[in-house]
């Protein structure tokens, strides 16, 4: 039998670090904490890991956020994250954080940025992988209240690199965090935001007009508007899909009737990331593998789209030149 190639070496742009917490360790953290969770074992917290729209996720997903307490939680969090990536064959990540949903518990933002901190920054040196951390915004919380969370992680902009826009898309577009984007810009920070994943195609054109946003995060929905596809095209905004989160979270029935063959078709700088992975079923390699087997996507696709997510990654030129020679000297049959 010839041995499997390794994963094609990819950046991973659209992963919610919190969304990483896989059963095991939330029980891990949970006793460490002493917090009871109310599921008698992993599997069967796995069991509840079945959605019927965004919504239901994010209620789970908010409640297993009481584990994470201190530094160390939050670094064993990211480190168990990373060990998986490598193994996928992630070189470059901009991960995702949630400041308000720890806040509000409590836990304070100098806590969770040093944790994480901590894994990324030795992150390239263990694993490989370069990273980038990416300050998001709930939105279905009030602007004021982000703007307040802006405020407190100026001292931490050292290891922030950018700003997000997640959680309950449906009734909260993004002209609503205009005055905070707008904030986030002058302190030199990069600029994306979920759009258009379950809300309307207007709300991509928002995130770009109004928040300045240089990435959309997930916008699978453009395709119902052609005028906004070539736009996206024109000025090659990159979309950072999740696959497998849309069909969990119901945005598309099934993996075979995903919209990524007719984006890449259209010429849009497509992406394929994990989101939410522990939550979704499978990390980024097993979207890219779930995608050649059901839509049979072919090697030169998913080499496009490993191209594409250095393209459209923040590193530095140096970086992203090295990082697409690692592409380019590997031995698919693409």
């Amino acid at each position: 039998m010839p041995t499997p190639l390794a994963p094609l070496p990819k950046a991973e742009l659209h992963l919610h670090i919190e969304g990483t917490l896989e059963p095991e360790l939330a029980f891990l953290l949970a006793e460490r904490n002493g917090i009871d969770l109310p599921y008698a074992t992993p599997e069967e917290l796995r069991s509840a890991y079945a959605f019927s729209d965004l919504q239901s996720f994010l209620d789970l997903y908010y409640r297993l956020t009481a584990v994470l307490l201190t530094e160390q939680d939050f670094t064993d969090l990211a480190e168990a994250y990373l060990v998986r990536a490598a193994a996928q064959g992630v070189r470059h990540a901009e991960v995702f954080f949630d400041p308000q949903a720890h806040t509000a518990r409590g836990v304070e933002l100098g806590t969770v940025v040093r944790g994480l901190a901590r894994a990324l920054d030795r992150s390239e040196e263990r694993h490989g992988i370069s990273t980038g951390l990416i300050l998001s915004f709930l939105r279905d919380l009030p602007a004021e209240d982000a703007l307040r969370t802006l405020a407190d992680a100026v001292p931490y902009l050292d290891r922030i690199s950018a700003v997000g826009l997640d959680s309950a898309e449906v009734g909260h577009p993004p002209a609503k965090f205009t005055e905070v984007y707008a904030e986030a810009k002058r302190l030199g920070l990069r600029l994306v935001a979920h759009a258009g994943e379950e809300g309307p195609p207007a709300y991509i054109s928002e995130a770009l007009d109004l928040l300045g946003a240089e990435r959309i995060d997930h916008g699978i929905r453009c395709l119902e508007d052609e005028a906004l596809v070539a736009r996206l095209v024109a000025e090659r905004i990159p979309l950072t899909v999740c696959p497998f989160s849309n069909v969990r979270l119901r945005c598309v029935d099934r993996l075979e009737d995903h919209p990524l063959p007719a984006m890449l078709a259209a010429g849009l700088l497509v992406t394929v990331n994990s989101d939410d992975p522990s939550y979704f079923g499978g990390y980024v390699e097993d979207n890219y593998q779930g995608l050649r087997r059901a839509l049979g996507l072919t090697d030169g696709q998913l080499r496009l789209l490993a191209r594409n997510s250095f393209l459209a990654s923040f590193v530095d030129e140096a970086r992203r030149a090295e990082l697409l020679a690692e592409l380019d000297a590997h031995p698919s049959s693409g």
